[in-house]
């Protein structure tokens, strides 16, 4: 199911209708090279882009990673010593403002190689040692080989990022003896990275060999081969704020203190440590998911799957992290045998358990009994916390009538992509009565990689919000002076949460504004930026904050920032969301006023407002609603040359739920531009510009 519904995800994706878009430059990371380097170290940065003219700088977000300047597209990057083991967003800030990011990691603990070609044969294999990072390219039609020499039972671990690192390098390794025997293989292990868990028979010198599956060259890599400590994974997955609790690590080479277990990857053998983790308590307060390495092995194709989860990632060792769910309940760790329904596990509500299919065919049932009659809710944290299996909940009442059922979740929104596996969502019960709860992965597998995170709970409304740039392609955030922009706001209401939220912008650069969005039972909504009159180019991360109420209860949510991975399809999370002003927009576009009031059923009469900016723009302007709610209906129109303002009629829906809404309208015009400023020749170029927000109040009519 999870490849089929990745599939269905660039299908939908593709047939989505999109709102034509601005053509006017908008900076595009496309690739860097390399993807990494050892902390403390220093490397050579280069970068293909688009619309990147005069970029002078490379922001990070981690303050101990710096660029200097050397010559177009190539940098000098220092890593602090004391930077930690994770991966880092990369951004090029130039003429054109701010583009997407794009991911470089930092190691501890391995010695940084470059590839050096002819390596394509066994016979030019390059010699790397073990705890080697290699930093290289794939070669279009061909591989790359690496030789290194191991004793007799060295366990190593050979692990390609590559697509963890937003490349598109679909990878497999192979691995041959000296004399050019295959003696191991892989690929898609992590999402479409290859890894490769191999002890050496006997000493002597062994052959790497990676390539693209479908031979495609010219994409970056980094290539760890090591026999240092790696973890494969962690149980438990879930920890009470405030509370310790004793997590068993499960990899290789885990040294001192570790003891063989009955799990295996394969017919490879796991050992255990043990770590004690301390939940972060001030997660809670703004439902906050935080992450030392961004999480971008969760499905084979790159995906929002932690915009739902509120936790934080934890590290046994200094490589490879974690998703940990945090929450304010108690937690527990399942216990089998429940493998029917006979043997389900007493549950006291709330309940946060720990679960996981041991072996194929696992069912794992619980049972609980409720208090009160009403809506109780059920998350399965899967996919978001990096689990394999695609599970499946089922809920039957005490004869074994089946009450519910819940199986995948989530939002897409153009390139956002919220849809998980993973069952979530909310079901009426009875009071006083028993109930037993199912949960199995839908294609009967199981082992050490098949974990879960259950929740059964009294139904709490609650709601995340995520946001990505707008633009149908990679790119950063941009404001241009007196003009606009936009971001696509996705909410994901909990337990039947629908109550209004407001979007408000914080710590806010001088010259950049936020009008507070209002979305009201809706699970989208459109964010404007804008530059004032006097804006003056800058850049820097904003904050923005979701704010909404369970009944007398304000709930202040962290807004989650995304990112397009690819031209047509990914996204994922970024620590903060960074901003640019540039120089003067265009146009400008607003509705005046500001803020009407009109009965549900009834039409607002309001004024849409042009200037236009650029002397050498006369044009007319064509407008259209831009992600109205369903309950509101705006014709398409248009502002002719010579008009600066036409009266526009938004008809408002019998039966809307009254409150506040905030509403946008997108202007397109062809305007001349030519990024040579001094050129006599500028030809017309598509630029789309969202109004100024209005913010409607929506009434009852008079009761007859």
């Amino acid at each position: 199911m999870a490849s089929n519904v990745r599939l269905m995800t660039i299908c939908m994706i593709v047939a989505l209708p999109i709102v034509a878009l601005a053509e006017l430059p908008s900076p595009q990371l496309q690739r860097i090279e390399p993807l990494g380097l050892n902390a403390g170290g220093q490397v050579e940065l280069t970068y293909i882009g688009a619309d990147t003219e005069g970029t002078e700088t490379l922001i990070f977000d981690h303050p101990g990673l710096k660029a200097e300047f050397v010559k177009d597209k190539t940098f000098k990057v220092t890593v602090g010593q004391d930077v930690p083991a994770g991966t880092y967003d990369i951004r090029a800030v130039g003429r054109f403002g701010m583009s997407n990011p794009r991911l470089f990691a930092v190691s501890r603990q391995f010695s940084d190689v470059a590839e050096v070609e002819p390596n394509n044969t066994i016979d030019k294999a390059q010699l790397i040692a073990v705890n080697s990072a290699i930093n290289g390219q794939s070669d279009g039609n061909s591989q790359d080989m690496f030789r290194v020499s191991l004793g007799a039972g060295q366990r190593i671990l050979i692990d390609c990022l590559s697509s963890r690192l937003d490349t598109e390098l679909d990878g497999t390794l192979v691995l041959y003896s000296a004399d050019g025997r295959q003696l191991a293989s892989n690929g898609d292990y992590i999402g479409r990275d290859p890894q490769l868990d191999f002890t050496a028979p006997a000493a002597g010198d062994y052959v790497i060999e990676l390539r693209d599956l479908t031979y495609r060259g010219g994409y970056a890599y980094r290539l760890i081969v090591s026999d240092k400590p790696s973890v494969e994974n962690v149980f438990p997955r879930a920890v009470q704020a405030g509370q310790s609790i004793e997590i068993t690590a499960f990899g290789r080479n885990l040294g001192a203190g570790s003891q063989p277990t009955k799990w295996q990857i394969g017919d490879v053998p796991l050992d255990a440590v043990t770590r004690v983790l301390n939940g972060n308590g001030g997660l809670l307060q703004t439902g906050t998911y935080r992450f030392r390495e961004h999480p971008t092995h969760h499905s084979v194709l790159p995906t929002a799957a932690t915009c739902t989860i509120v936790g934080e990632q934890f590290a046994p060792f200094e490589e490879h992290a974690f998703s940990i769910v945090v929450t304010d309940t108690p937690t527990m760790v399942e216990v089998e045998p429940n493998d029917a329904r006979e043997q389900a596990m007493p549950l006291t509500l709330p309940a946060m358990i720990s679960g996981r299919f041991d072996r194929e065919r696992d069912l794992d049932w619980y049972t609980f009994e409720t208090d009160d009659a009403g809506v109780y809710g059920f998350d399965v944290y899967c996919e978001r916390i990096a689990g394999r299996a695609d599970p499946f909940l089922s809920v039957t009442d005490e004869k074994g009538n089946q009450v519910g059922q819940l199986d995948d979740f989530g939002h897409r929104v153009s390139s956002f992509d919220g849809h998980l596996r993973d069952p979530s969502g909310t079901m009426n019960l009875s009071a006083k009565t028993k109930y037993h709860v199912l949960v199995k992965d839908i294609y009967q597998r199981g082992g050490a990689r098949y974990q879960y995170v259950l929740s059964v709970r009294k139904a709490r409304p609650d709601f995340f919000v995520a946001c990505i740039p707008s633009e149908a392609s990679m790119a950063g955030t941009t404001v241009r002076t007196g003009g606009t922009t936009w971001l696509d706001v996705i909410v994901h209401a909990r337990d039947g949460y629908n109550d209004p939220i407001t979007i408000s912008g914080e710590n806010l650069p001088a010259g950049l504004h936020i009008a507070p969005l209002t979305i009201n039972n809706d699970q989208r909504g459109t964010l404007v930026l804008w530059g004032s009159d006097d804006a003056k180019p800058s850049h820097g991360s904003i904050q923005l904050i979701a704010t909404g109420k369970r009944g007398d209860e304000v709930l202040r949510r962290e807004v989650r920032s995304y990112s397009r991975t690819m031209n047509q399809f990914g996204s994922r999370p970024t620590r903060e969301l960074a901003v640019a002003i540039r120089e003067l927009a265009p146009v400008k576009l607003s509705i005046m006023p500001e803020q009407v009031t009109v009965e549900a059923g009834q039409k607002a009469e309001v004024k849409l407002r042009l200037i236009r900016q650029w002397p050498e723009f006369t044009g007319s302007v064509n407008f259209q609603p831009l992600n109205f709610p369903g309950q509101f209906q705006l014709g398409n129109g248009t502002i002719q040359p010579g008009q600066t303002e036409v009266p526009i009629s938004i008809n408002v829906q019998a039966g809307t739920r009254p409150g506040n809404y905030s509403l946008v309208v997108m202007g397109q015009s062809q305007v001349p531009f030519n990024k040579d400023p001094k050129a006599t020749e500028k030809p017309n170029t598509l630029v789309s510009t969202p109004s100024l927000p209005l913010s409607i109040t929506v009434t009852e009519p008079p009761k007859k």
